[in-house]
């Protein structure tokens, strides 16, 4: 009975610091759901994924633009103004990350996504070449090959009532991350463990997303003695195989051919040429910079970023289109428009022109921004919204919400191209639209992104009608590291 008294006094001991220590005092102050001692706000985040993703879209109309959050003594504030997101994000003092990002740090290392200060600073700039004007114009060439084989891949579901397109997608744009800036040509053992690889980071993200919201699931004590954690352990054996495989496969290429990594001149453009990321990666390794698993980090961040983000973009764009067949006809037309009658496969200089198709593509990023969430760690008190909040916080910014503010964007679940005309964005806040992130810590393979988009979006296009199978407005979103909805999404391909 003793110690039943001595729990209960700690209990209560706690709670009442809690409360009336600085940082209670300040997060007090902030609007927010009711904070249960201790527990904090998780009793309501205990909910089915997709409940929990509609429950976190209450959260900006019912209490407003700053939202307190959290449990124990863990502060989480989340912002939804422009003005707010601007001073987080903009600033090279609130670069950190700590959780959730720290919950990855099993699957993605200290990667350019996880880790911060100098470790991030040196990757940043290691990378940022692999990503330079004249290395994409080589990854066009792949882009189009793999949108050929992609374009194969639809001709033989024109017959079909529907189509699973996130299935078609995914598959295109592991490839070509592979193909571009891993180097790697997906060889029939790789081939094998992309299906699983798909599931995995699915299944990864699901598990992530429950720790998060469950308070006993956040200490990595009690953690380690779960389900959860047993069934993550599979699931990054499964990863982790994956991409030491395309390291394996680039790493014999390179020793076959080592002139590539002592390249100095570009053949076609005659300037001094650029590696492509994993090339670079491997280079530095060779001048005694980094080792295999500071590899390993950087190529698994690349391929969850580079081809899962892409896929579930160009999954809910393709979904979209099919569904305002005025728009799609306006796409076409402005195809016309460059190409003609002509079948002849798109240059760099075409994709330039495909204005109307980037606003669209723009556009349904907003409505669609695969990476929904971010958050940044602050280390001193900020004043956010008009409240102070305290050092050692998460900023939780939810840039779906931002990017659906009436306020911003007028009728803003309306599919409206024009938002991104040059006239409209001129006096758009520049924190407004941030699908990429936004200020140092902005996406590193945003221009990798938006060209891979529109080579091939323009190419099914030109051959193809979209009908609508899955609706936008039955879409049920799941609360994951990336945009998903619940159901698979269907469309139809009609030859025009």
């Amino acid at each position: 009975m003793f110690i039943v008294y001595v729990l209960v006094l700690l209990v209560v001991s706690l709670s009442v610091y809690e409360r009336f220590c600085r940082r209670g005092r300040l997060r007090a102050k902030v609007p927010g759901p009711t904070y249960w001692p201790l527990v904090g706000n998780t009793l309501e985040t205990l909910i089915p994924h997709d409940k929990l993703f509609i429950y976190l879209r209450t959260l900006n109309k019912k209490y407003g633009d700053v939202v307190g959050f959290g449990a124990l003594d863990i502060v989480a504030i989340n912002i939804y103004n422009p003005n707010d997101i601007e001073k987080i994000l903009s600033s090279t003092k609130y670069i950190e990350k700590q959780q959730p990002y720290t919950f990855l740090r099993g699957w993605l290392g200290e990667g350019l996504l996880t880790s911060y200060g100098k470790k991030w600073q040196r990757r940043r700039k290691l990378l940022t070449p692999a990503f330079h004007f004249n290395i994409l114009r080589r990854f066009f060439r792949t882009f189009e090959e793999e949108t050929e084989e992609l374009l194969k891949k639809v001709e033989a579901e024109v017959s079909n009532e529907r189509t699973d397109i996130g299935k078609l997608i995914s598959n295109m744009t592991l490839k070509a991350v592979c193909k571009t800036a891993m180097g790697t040509s997906m060889n029939e053992g790789i081939q094998a463990l992309s299906a699983k690889y798909f599931d995995a980071i699915q299944n990864l993200g699901a598990i992530l997303v429950r720790r998060i919201c469950t308070l006993w699931l956040f200490v990595d004590f009690t953690y380690q003695f779960t389900s959860y954690a047993r069934k993550e352990q599979k699931i990054l054996k499964d990863l982790h195989g994956f991409t030491r495989d395309v390291i394996r496969q680039r790493k014999t290429y390179l020793k076959q051919n080592p002139s590539i990594l002592n390249l100095d001149y570009d053949d076609e453009t005659n300037k001094k040429g650029r590696l492509a990321m994993l090339d670079l990666l491997i280079q530095n390794q060779n001048e005694g910079g980094i080792d295999d698993e500071e590899i390993r980090e950087e190529v698994d961040t690349f391929m969850f970023r580079g081809h899962d983000t892409t896929s579930m973009a160009l999954t809910f764009f393709i979904m979209r289109l099919a569904d305002e067949p005025q728009i799609q006809e306006k796409i076409y037309q402005e195809m016309k428009s460059i190409f003609g009658d002509s079948d002849r496969p798109a240059t760099m200089e075409d994709i330039k022109e495909m204005k109307y198709l980037e606003c669209c593509i723009k556009e349904s990023l907003r409505i669609y921004p695969s990476v929904h969430y971010i958050a940044r760690y602050v280390t001193e008190d900020v004043e956010l919204g008009g409240y102070t909040v305290p050092a050692n916080s998460i900023i939780q910014i939810h840039i779906y919400d931002l990017h659906r503010r009436e306020d911003l964007y007028p009728e803003p679940e309306r599919f409206v191209p024009e938002r991104f005309s040059p006239e409209n964005c001129v006096n758009r806040h520049p924190y407004a639209y941030i699908p990429f992130s936004a200020g140092p810590r902005n996406c590193i393979g945003q221009k990798f992104a938006m060209l891979e988009m529109k080579t091939l979006v323009s190419s099914i296009l030109r051959k193809y009608r979209l009908e609508p199978v899955t609706r936008h407005k039955d879409i049920v979103f799941v609360s994951e590291l990336v945009l998903r909805s619940r159901d698979p999404i269907y469309v139809k391909f009609c030859s025009r």
